[in-house]
């Protein structure tokens, strides 16, 4: 079987290349070791808890036992679906702050400066926010973003509260001013999740240039120094798809740069020890691994109105039957429907800090908090100074890697953490909540010293699933850069990798939204065009020097 381009991954950048390069004429193969991406489990938005947690539709990778965290090992859900994990993720759109990209061009990934990406976003979006910066948003592109209807008080209460707190609201986080409280938006379209396989995907099969193939991609093919194909198990046989002219890996940044290790590239000295022989000596493959962590921070509520009325197998079934049938209702939502970005402290040009607002104390895996009606916030830092990274298990390639993120190993992530639960009781103690707020269930009021919240974090601290960086782009001549800005892979001759392993470092806020964005714009550099850079100016607190908020 011969492409002109072989992709390897359906997810949020794989989907988006395929599309664009079919839309150009090219002939396209996608690998996709996952299954289909049909029910109610994965296209329902309020189902959001089941996907990461089945083996069908998650690679179910852990951590290894990280030291800061009392050797837990956490957690880090992938998606092994059509769509990736834009199948399995939470549907929060954001597409971080202006500064993250102009920090990439600054590190080295010169030409992806918020200038230059602004125009993918725009490509990429239809928006159908009802308030907002509409000359900053996408009116025609195939990724449909949308708000909830914010019925319950809940919400607003919450946007309320962080104006009597001092904070300023946002019309439009993703539009001039991702700074202050406001509406979250999410990638739901006429109540179901709107992927990138249904944004991209399907559209892109259905115009005959792209083929999708079921199968497991153990190595990439390389040739005198040139990648000419990925080496898949499928249907019990080993098979080589070849390339004409470029293969692109898009599997996530956990399994991407496993993937360019078991053929040969990355650290040398690691891939001896498994007996690979070495085709371009790149040390940064693996390496710069970062996530956002989260706490839930958890409160009993007065009054009735949050979901856990409905956290029982009638309520679950009655919401389900509703979204079946008319594709409304509460499993229209993915219930995150407010938010806010702020700062910890002054000194700090733009926010570190990201909110998720969810009326119902519950986690991630299902589980709800005890004591009956509650609600939470999700919450923390944006730009751990942390970094881990990813390694060969053996030189299997059905093996799972190694994945260490080093999660709290730099100080300042204990004291920006620390602010996050002061300010978070701060916020919920305004008079917007009092009619709201019980009790706080977690942390707990009497945890109040620093040494108690270190505790409870080292306990309590989750992934949000935001992993990146561990193929980092920069320079050609920067020795830990494994691609160039044009996404190719430095050293190698036809290979790319266009996913959120790229990154130099994480953005603001969710990675569903960059990782689509990445794709699009990799597709341009392939094609050998771009888009015009934009002339929008993004809005900071003019006294961020001195003034927390």
């Amino acid at each position: 079987m011969t492409a002109d381009y072989v992709i390897i991954g359906s997810g949020s950048a794989g989907s988006a290349m395929a599309y664009r390069l079919a839309e150009a004429g090219k002939r396209v193969v996608v690998i996709e070791q996952g299954g289909t991406d049909a029910g109610p489990f994965i296209q329902m938005p309020a189902a959001l808890s089941y996907p990461m947690n089945m083996g069908i539709y998650d690679w179910g990778f852990q951590t290894e036992p990280e030291p800061h965290l009392g050797g837990r090992r956490l957690a880090t859900p992938r998606g092994k679906v059509i769509g990736g994990s834009s199948s399995i993720n939470g549907m929060v759109y954001v597409r971080g702050h202006a500064r993250d990209y102009d920090t990439w061009d600054e590190m080295g990934a010169q030409g992806w400066s918020f200038a230059d990406v602004l125009p993918y976003f725009q490509r990429m979006e239809t928006w159908h926010g009802d308030e907002g910066e509409a000359e900053w948003r996408g009116t025609n592109g195939p990724l449909h973003i949308s708000r909830g209807p914010r019925r319950n008080p809940l919400f607003n209460a919450f946007i309320e509260a962080g104006q009597q707190a001092g904070y300023p609201a946002t019309a439009d986080y993703n539009g001039a001013q991702q700074e202050g409280f406001g509406a979250m938006e999410a990638t739901i379209w006429k109540g179901r999740r709107w992927s990138a396989a249904n944004a991209y995907l399907r559209p892109a099969l259905k115009g005959g240039n792209v083929r999708l193939v079921k199968g497991f991609a153990r190595r990439i093919v390389i040739e005198d120094g040139r990648a000419t194909g990925v080496e898949i198990a499928r249907r019990g046989q080993i098979e080589v798809i070849r390339a004409g002219s470029e293969v692109i890996v898009a599997a996530s940044s956990i399994n991407s740069p496993k993937l360019l290790m078991l053929s040969g590239i990355g650290p040398a000295a690691h891939l001896a020890e498994h007996g690979i022989p070495v085709i371009a000596d790149r040390p940064g493959v693996g390496q710069n691994l970062q996530d956002h962590l989260e706490i839930y921070m958890q409160f009993q509520s007065r009054q009735p109105v949050t979901l856990y009325k409905y956290w029982n197998l009638l309520g679950k079934a009655a919401i389900g039957a509703q979204w079946l049938f008319t594709k409304t209702g509460l499993g229209a939502s993915n219930q995150f429907e407010a938010c806010a970005f702020i700062r910890t402290r002054e000194g700090i040009e733009y926010p570190d800090i990201e909110y998720h607002f969810l009326p119902i104390a519950v986690r991630y895996d299902g589980k709800a908090a005890a004591g009956g009606h509650g609600f939470q916030v999700h919450v923390g830092p944006m730009r751990s100074k942390s970094r881990g990274s990813v390694s060969l298990r053996s030189s299997d390639p059905a093996a799972a890697p190694k994945i260490l993120f080093n999660y709290m190993s730099h100080p300042d992530d204990w004291d920006e953490f620390r602010r996050c639960i002061r300010l978070t009781r701060e916020i919920f103690a305004q008079p917007a909540m009092a009619p709201f707020v019980k009790a706080e269930i977690q942390p707990g009021t009497d945890l109040q010293s620093d040494a108690e919240l270190d505790g409870f974090l080292r306990e309590h601290v989750e992934s949000a699933y935001h992993p990146c960086g561990t193929c980092r782009m920069g320079r050609a001549d920067d020795p830990m850069a494994v691609v160039d800005p044009e996404c190719r892979v430095i050293g190698v001759e036809g290979l790319r990798v266009a996913d959120s392993s790229i990154f130099p470092q994480v953005t603001n806020g969710n990675l569903n939204g960059p990782s689509i964005m990445t794709g699009e714009k990799a597709a341009d550099h392939i094609l050998g065009r771009k888009l015009p850079r934009s002339n929008l100016t993004p809005r900071l607190n003019p006294n961020w020097r001195t003034a927390q908020r």
